[in-house]
């Protein structure tokens, strides 16, 4: 593996570390415990059980990982740093076969009902392997992202380059190998906007099924922009009536206007009043204006060409609260490397970390504050910034110009970040129309069951 490569390997290992809850602590902790409470009474050890179940249950988000055993001694250590798909920093791996990330299940630990999503986008090349826990939340078994920009050169050429192809390609055996190790009920592979638009695209996945026997969709941007929004369903508060959800992409970026005010349902997408998809993400305005050197000017003109695109969206009546009143219970939901790197530059990380981005708030003046920040960096700036990095400071400010136009036209308060996309979308959808929750739900009152009639027996 060459040194970029092994650099971005590295990346989607700590990024799938990063993918775990505080409920790993409470995992290894709970351990500790058991075996210093022998001698207490079973009454003690009841009620302690219930309590870390209570804390677990609160902790939990959808998509975030359960708690895994802590590593027995000799076994390979697990990398630390910035997570899977996020901007990458100076890092290095030592072989292109993957330690498994810590906070992740080892292979063969209660391998079943497992469910795989990938998404090979313009930008991107991400996996999750998952299993269903709780209604509506799964447990992350394995992960894998690298930045690949499949789509480099598109918009000049309209087709996919020899040399990204082979990145790509390289990125898809990977993931080939990681799901071929496992006993999965489901998948489901999609390739975006690249290979949706690229005159190539079809024979590239063609491709793809002869070199790594993966069989990849080429999904619509309808199918695109609902599964972004099901991929956020967890984040949405009980108070809010509306949102505007959008997803910056390297080649398209997706918005859904979402009206929860009446007949409110568990399936987020249920509730999509209208939706569009632009033609543009950070990898192609970025390369129409030049990512590397951004003034003020080529800003406002990224902004302008949004915000031309914007104009022939016309969605039908919807409430006022999409046109900023009641700005209490309205917001805009985001979920993009955009988004998430004004996030950790907000948050001023030393490092990113999924865990303090997925899910925080932005209130205007924050991202206000922070873009200009940004634009007031040069590249080698953007570049030396641990949630950026040299991979991602030449796309960073075009993902903003979009996010820009977006406020634009929906002015709020509010915006909240989310660190999940279209692969947890497919998981939910996946696992909610197989039955998932139903089946893990009925081992789980099995499992108690079993214990309650073993203690009776005692």
């Amino acid at each position: 593996m060459d040194g970029a490569a092994g650099e971005q390997e590295a990346h989607a290992q700590q990024r799938a570390g990063g993918d775990r809850t505080a409920e790993g602590d409470v995992g290894r902790d709970s351990q500790s415990q058991d075996g210093a409470s022998k001698g207490k009474s079973s009454k003690t050890r009841k009620r302690r059980r219930r309590g870390r179940g209570g804390e677990a249950k609160a902790r939990a988000l959808q998509g975030h990982p359960l708690p895994s055993r802590k590593p027995q001694a000799g076994q390979p250590g697990q990398p630390n740093g910035r997570g899977e798909g996020a901007p990458n920093g100076p890092q290095t791996a030592s072989s292109e076969a993957p330690v498994p990330p810590r906070g992740y299940a080892a292979s063969g630990a209660q391998d079943y009902d497992l469910y795989a999503a990938l998404d090979l986008g313009t930008n991107n090349c991400r996996l999750l392997i998952a299993q269903p826990t709780r209604p509506g939340q799964f447990r992350v078994v394995d992960a894998f992202s690298r930045i690949v920009r499949l789509g480099e050169g598109l918009a000049a050429s309209g087709s996919l380059s020899d040399e990204a192809m082979e990145r790509s390609i390289e990125a898809l055996k990977v993931c080939a190998s990681k799901m071929s190790g496992r006993n999965l009920r489901l998948k489901r592979l999609i390739a975006t906007e690249a290979c949706r638009s690229a005159t190539n695209g079809k024979e590239f996945l063609g491709r793809v099924r002869r070199e790594t026997g993966l069989d990849l969709e080429i999904v619509d941007r309808e199918t695109e922009a609902r599964l972004a929004v099901a991929g956020c369903t967890s984040l949405i508060d009980r108070g809010t009536d509306g949102l505007v959800l959008f997803d910056i992409g390297g080649g398209s970026s997706e918005i859904a206007l979402i009206d929860l005010s009446s007949n409110r349902t568990n399936r987020l997408s249920d509730h999509i009043r209208a939706w569009t998809s632009l033609p543009v993400g950070v990898v192609t305005l970025s390369e129409r204006y030049g990512g590397s050197t951004v003034t003020r000017e080529t800003f406002q003109a990224m902004v302008s060409e949004v915000d031309s695109l914007l104009t022939g969206f016309i969605p039908p009546d919807l409430p006022a609260f999409f046109g900023g009143d009641a700005d209490a219970r309205f917001h805009l939901l985001g979920t993009s490397g955009t988004v998430t790197t004004l996030a950790g530059l907000h948050l001023e990380l030393p490092r990113y970390d999924r865990r303090k981005v997925d899910g925080v708030w932005l209130t205007k003046t924050d991202v206000d504050a922070t873009l200009e920040r940004l634009l007031s960096w040069d590249f080698d700036q953007r570049a030396a910034n641990p949630c950026i990095g040299a991979d991602r400071a030449d796309l960073v400010l075009a993902g903003c110009a979009i996010l820009e136009a977006i406020r634009k036209r929906w002015p709020s308060e509010r915006m909240r970040v989310a660190d999940r996309g279209l692969r947890e979308g497919l998981l939910n959808e996946m696992m909610a129309r197989d039955g998932a929750w139903r089946r893990a739900g009925r081992r789980y009152r099995a499992r108690v069951r079993a214990q309650n009639s073993g203690q009776g027996a005692r």
